[in-house]
């Protein structure tokens, strides 16, 4: 399963009778009615962890991007209507910045360390707390309700699994919380965001910008006022896309479906 595709549901199923193992990419199965595919005998499968450092890269791209503009000047360097670059034209300083974690599994721990280097105080909130000996190698702050977390960041990232819990997760209260010169960053699902809310928040200065690898749906429709901002970024979900980690992803994927064929115990499997 790729990108969410073939959809795994009752009428497929009843369809593949022999079917043994469903092997998805990436990490996230909110995809996949496991339940289901378990009444039907069906394994499944993932790849959680191949994919960590390359999206935490993508989260701190993402970041630095939004925090130094990067879109934006590309687009005055290049233009031919540029004649002259503005003095006044500012970024916001990354270096001692604040930075909030939503979500401090594998992901948002990597993020956390690639923060610590640049220098940013580093905040996170997660359904469990981490080692203390975890928190202090990054220098992260335990905020056990997200609205401290929220008050208090400069840059919001959110790196958390999408679950019943998590489904628009940030919503127009959450982003009437953080700071008017902040900005969210996503790199979990579109759905856990209320991209209503945030268009809103973007449109009146609320929250200062947002960087956005994942949307809901994807693409967005063209004429979604997200993509008319000056304010956002949006990549097409490729925090794991590099050709590394792509091949390690299919090979992962290949390693779990001759195991689940042969009846053996499945790599990486999904209970």
């Amino acid at each position: 399963v790729w990108y969410h595709r073939p959809v795994i549901n009752e009428e497929l199923l009843q369809s593949l009778p022999n079917l043994k193992i469903v092997a998805s990419a990436g990490v996230g199965i909110d995809h996949l009615d496991l339940k289901l595919l378990s009444s039907y005998g069906v394994k499944v499968s993932n790849t959680p962890f191949v994919v960590s450092t390359d999206t935490a890269d993508m989260g701190m791209a993402l970041l630095l991007a939004s925090a130094r503009r990067l879109v934006e000047g590309h687009e005055m360097a290049v233009s031919p209507d540029t004649e002259y670059f503005p003095a006044d034209w500012l970024g916001v300083e990354v270096s001692g910045a604040t930075l909030g974690i939503l979500g401090m599994g594998t992901i948002g721990y990597k993020v956390a360390e690639r923060a610590k280097a640049f220098e940013m105080k580093i905040l996170y909130h997660n359904r469990n707390q981490r080692k203390k000996e975890e928190e202090s190698a990054v220098g992260a702050v335990y905020c056990k309700k997200i609205d401290d977390l929220l008050q208090q960041s400069d840059f919001v990232l959110l790196a958390v699994t999408l679950t019943p819990q998590t489904h628009k997760l940030i919503g127009k209260r959450e982003l009437e919380l953080m700071k008017p010169t902040a900005t969210l960053i996503n790199i979990s699902r579109g759905l856990v965001v209320d991209q209503d809310a945030l268009v809103e928040a973007l449109q009146n200065k609320v929250i200062k910008a947002a960087a956005l690898d994942v949307t809901y749906p994807e693409p967005l429709p063209r004429d979604h006022p997200l993509l008319k901002l000056k304010n956002v970024i949006i990549t097409p979900h490729i925090g794991s896309a590099t050709k590394k980690t792509r091949w390690v992803m299919v090979e992962e994927m290949t390693e779990s479906i001759e195991a689940g064929l042969a009846g053996l115990p499945i790599p990486r499997e999904v209970l």
